[in-house]
């Protein structure tokens, strides 16, 4: 054997030689196990030898973070996850009208919503958020400044967020204040941006025009950019009214005669109402150039026609100068902003509704001050004002609904409305005049009860018109209950306390804050009718639904 050989290890030999090897080494007739097996020094959490690992479970398609596990489904859910009262399943209708489909899912749970579809094209890696939510702002700002309910401006806001492909949008409306917060993801911060309304302007026309671009964002069929969205937001706001300054007070002084015709009043009184409405008006005018709050302006507009009132009184002319008083209070009646109040208090919105009540009490408080310093002086030099002289209903129906109409058509010229829609708001007021008057004056029913039912079927044929063409239901509405607001009940509640006769004008007050809350929840109360019950057809591009709120 050579020296080589000799160096060479024997391994079967120096395995097993205890001389030669550790005392660790494997004993003589023990196998060894093969390389590649269990390590002898394992996690106490292995899994044992049999039991197969559990695999990773699949990952879900991607989606909103809000939506619902896959594994769950609501008509398996456990008790546990279920309030006392029960979760209803809302179930959107495609084809319904956008603000049906918004109000519903803003009525939702954010994790009950579905995830938006946009159906606005938008650049390469999705759409710019910043400027989705100032144009959503812009959008809102124009319809809560035109005296939209804020509930309709929150439907119109998530509309358009919506139509861009932003998920967990939350708007927020308030009297005076527009805000919208975006959470892109349940990991990343929140973007927020508001806007204040310090501007408010009665425009019709332009609220219409605002809500045929939400509709327009709407519609999948119709494909409008974040620059043509901005540049129609643009032209509505530099469109000009549809009326000159010279018809608005023309309106104003024909608003007044017919609702003096509507009290008893004949010929000359429909002229001396006219007049003093004018007047009013552009009084009015003058203090709002002066920049003087709209509570004076309402209480220097309330002036002419009472003093004109009175003036009748003192020349002993046999006139019911009592009528010409009333006429002008028409002119001033804040209908618009009380059944907006209203409204946004019927749907849930108590901040923005207590500053609307709070506003159209300050409009009241204005024209009580200015229709009683001037009926206070007239009782002092002389002049006798009886109530009763107004209250004879002569029977001449068919010139009072002439002058309903009348009434209704120069409320909407005074609203600017669209000259397509006046003709529609004319026959609603004439409508509503008619029903008020076989209840109260062929049926004998009380005034509040005819009232709340005429303005009933105002909001119905309202939310009908404004659901057949795709618009605002403000246009159709507003104008039309002209004839029922509370003119006469607030002069003789006035003149009663400038006769120092305290309980019985309080009480004709308190009549006419009856008929005021009568004629608005009266029109809520029509438009949630035709809502929830009625299917009508779109007369332009698509159908209409009932609306489904779930609830």
């Amino acid at each position: 054997m050579t020296e080589a050989e000799d160096r060479k290890p024997r391994s079967d030999e120096a395995r097993y030689d205890p001389e030669i090897t550790s005392e660790f080494a494997v004993p003589r007739g023990l196998g060894v196990p093969k390389a590649g097996g269990d390590p002898e020094t394992t996690s106490e959490f292995a899994v044992p030898e049999g039991l197969e690992a559990p695999q990773p479970p699949s990952p879900e398609p991607e989606g909103s973070a809000f939506s619902t596990p896959r594994t769950y489904s609501t008509r398996t859910a456990p008790a546990a996850f279920t309030p006392a009262t029960g979760v209803p399943l809302v179930s959107l209708v495609k084809d319904a009208p956008w603000q049906d489909r918004m109000r519903t899912m803003l009525r939702m749970p954010v994790t009950e919503r579905p995830a938006p579809e946009p159906v606005q094209r938008v650049e390469e890696g999705g759409p710019a958020v910043p400027r989705v939510l100032d144009l959503t702002l812009r959008i809102g700002e124009l319809l809560l400044a035109g005296g939209e309910g804020a509930e309709d401006v929150e439907a119109a806001m998530f509309a358009v967020c919506r139509s861009y492909g932003l998920d967990r949008c939350e708007p927020n409306v308030t009297f005076t204040l527009l805000s919208i917060s975006h959470q892109p993801s349940l990991v990343e911060d929140p973007v927020t941006a508001s806007r204040t309304v310090r501007r408010r302007g009665t425009d019709y026309t332009r609220l219409a025009a605002v809500f045929r671009l939400v509709d327009d964002l709407t519609d999948p069929e119709t494909h409008v950019s974040l620059e043509e969205a901005y540049r129609r937001l643009a032209e509505i706001r530099r469109n000009r009214h549809p009326y000159p300054g010279w018809a608005l007070t023309l309106a104003s002084g024909l608003l007044a005669g017919a609702a003096s015709v509507l009290v008893g009043g004949d010929l000359i009184v429909f002229v001396a109402a006219a007049v003093g409405a004018m007047l009013g008006d552009r009084l009015a005018w003058l203090c709002a150039g002066r920049g003087l709050p709209e509570f004076y302006q309402f209480t220097v507009a309330a002036m002419p026609a009472a003093a004109i009132g009175v003036a009748f009184a003192l020349a002993h002319v046999d006139v019911k100068a009592s009528a010409v008083v009333t006429g002008g209070l028409f002119a001033l009646l804040p209908g618009r902003a009380l059944v907006a109040g209203v409204q946004d208090g019927l749907t849930g919105f108590y901040i923005t509704a207590s500053a609307r009540l709070l506003e159209v009490m300050y409009f009241f408080v204005g024209i009580v001050a200015g229709v009683l310093v001037v009926l206070y002086f007239g009782v002092k030099v002389g002049g006798e004002l009886n109530p009763d002289a107004a209250l004879a209903n002569s029977e001449r129906p068919m010139v009072q609904i002439a002058a309903s109409m009348l009434l209704s058509l120069t409320f909407a010229v005074l609203l600017q409305q669209e000259r397509s829609t006046v003709l529609w708001v004319t026959l609603n007021g004439g409508v509503a005049w008619s029903v008020y008057g076989a209840m109260h004056y062929v049926g004998d029913i009380s005034p509040v009860a005819s009232t709340a039912v005429a303005a009933g079927l105002v909001g119905l044929f309202g939310q009908l018109l404004s659901r057949y063409r795709f618009a605002s239901a403000l246009p159709y509405t507003t104008a039309a209950i002209g004839p029922l607001l509370p003119g006469s009940a607030t002069y003789f509640g006035l003149l009663s306390m400038a006769q120092n006769e305290m309980d019985k004008g309080l009480v004709s007050l308190a009549k006419a804050a009856a008929l005021a809350m009568a004629i608005a929840i009266g029109v809520n109360l029509g438009s949630e009718i035709s809502r929830l019950f009625l299917r009508v057809g779109s007369a332009g591009k698509r159908r209409a639904a009932k609306r489904t709120r779930g609830f």
